[in-house]
């Protein structure tokens, strides 16, 4: 457990730099993400080698992943109209998000996310963060302990947002993590498919379609 609580502590500082309005105009965001993204999926493969026993390339999962990765947009898609109608500060601080793209090249952020940032978050958070939760919990409760994995990964990974001060920000977070941690609570043989849409909905989220 110190090796799983040093990386989260690792987890919850680098976001907050890069999110922070004290310090993310000091930081150039991408590159420190992309750094930091690769520098926890190493951590996680070389504490939790055992993820890549799960990786299974085919057909079948790779539409999963794609699927997946639409689904996750259309949610986004009305929660964004739901949110704008309901709240006057949501639009501004989804716009704000969007600012961080601002001068970079859609072809590298695109790359980035599809390539090291979105594989190396889910091989984190999934693929190490809730499996060592859920390896350590089931000896003792079973599904309960499976299920309380699932739930404080979802938390943990929304918490590590909430340095930046935007609500819509943690909320999409938390949203995301919940989506990908139940369908690895239920489907980790799907691995690669959780993996693959999480690449392409970043891509799509930020570059591609934006919402």
């Amino acid at each position: 457990m110190k090796r799983l609580i040093f990386t989260l502590l690792l987890a919850a500082i680098l976001w907050t730099v890069m999110f922070s309005p004290l310090t993310a105009p000091h930081v150039n965001f991408w590159w420190m993400m992309t750094c930091s993204a690769v520098m926890l999926g190493g951590l996680s493969t070389w504490f939790n080698p055992g993820w890549r026993h799960l990786v299974k390339w085919s057909v079948p999962n790779v539409l999963f992943g794609i699927l997946i990765a639409a689904v996750l947009w259309g949610i986004f898609w009305t929660g964004d109209k739901v949110s704008s109608w309901l709240f006057d500060f949501a639009r501004p601080q989804v716009n704000a998000i969007y600012c961080i793209k601002e001068g970079e090249s859609p072809w590298l952020l695109s790359a980035l996310m599809l390539f090291l940032i979105g594989p190396a978050e889910e091989i984190f958070w999934r693929g190490y963060v809730q499996q060592t939760l859920s390896s350590r919990w089931e000896k003792t409760s079973g599904n309960r302990g499976r299920n309380a994995a699932f739930a404080l990964t979802a938390f943990l990974y929304a918490l590590v947002h909430a340095g930046s001060c935007n609500f819509m920000l943690f909320m999409a977070a938390l949203v995301a993590g919940i989506v990908w941690g139940l369908l690895y609570r239920f489907f980790p043989d799907r691995f690669f498919s959780i993996i693959l849409s999480h690449a392409l909905w970043d891509a799509a989220v930020f570059i591609w379609f934006p919402i």
